[in-house]
């Protein structure tokens, strides 16, 4: 599925000409006029078409830092780029705190809205591959017995096998037959790899 920009702004004239230049540049845009629009549709099945978001800061009903923050709750994790008019820099400011990847002023040269865009989605691409190898590593981890995964976590934690065993009330020697199981199950050679799998699935001391 090509990615999507989504330009909220209650200017209609401001949406068409970021529409019109946004296609002309082979991206696919969809438009809202509110915030409102746009929680509506990642409220739909299937949400939001994956891509990016870019919106004004100032609009009637839920402004763009209201937005930004709100959308986490809506399910939405989209890169969002805020385009804003020069007095509204210390909002913008406000809005990248909030999340925001970017913002571009008011009036706009092309060069620096099709730079932003490229940017944003470029980082939604990462992040979904970030997501992709958590997926996978956690389905990794998933096959680990309750105990494979406490010594897994005390490896990620730069630990001693002997501090493990201490803390585990095990021997050395068990740790490492369980460091070994876990080692194959996960199908990697080296501790480095286990860790990095580990790490990936989110794995931190106190699980």
């Amino acid at each position: 599925m090509e990615p999507v920009v989504h330009v909220v702004d209650d200017d209609r004239a401001v949406r068409r000409s970021l529409a019109m230049l946004l296609s002309s540049a082979g991206y696919q845009t969809q438009t809202y006029a509110a915030a409102d629009e746009l929680l509506a549709a990642a409220a739909l099945p299937g949400g939001l078409a994956p891509g990016c978001i870019m919106l004004d800061v100032r609009m009637p009903g839920l402004d763009g830092i209201s937005l930004i923050e709100v959308l986490p709750r809506h399910g939405v994790s989209l890169p969002v780029v805020i385009v804003t008019g020069h007095g509204d820099i210390p909002l913008a400011v406000r809005a990248m705190r909030a999340g925001a990847l970017d913002f571009v002023e008011k009036p706009y040269a092309e060069d620096r809205i099709l730079g932003a865009v490229t940017m944003a989605l470029e980082s939604a691409r990462e992040s979904d591959q970030q997501r992709a190898q958590g997926a996978h590593a956690q389905a990794r981890v998933g096959v680990l017995s309750p105990r494979e995964r406490e010594v897994l976590i005390a490896l990620v934690a730069g630990k001693a096998n002997k501090i493990i065993g201490f803390e585990l009330g095990i021997s050395p020697r068990t740790v490492e037959v369980h460091r070994a199981h876990l080692m194959d199950k996960l199908g990697v050679r080296s501790l480095p790899e286990a860790v990095r799998i580990g790490l990936a699935a989110g794995l931190v001391p106190g699980d």
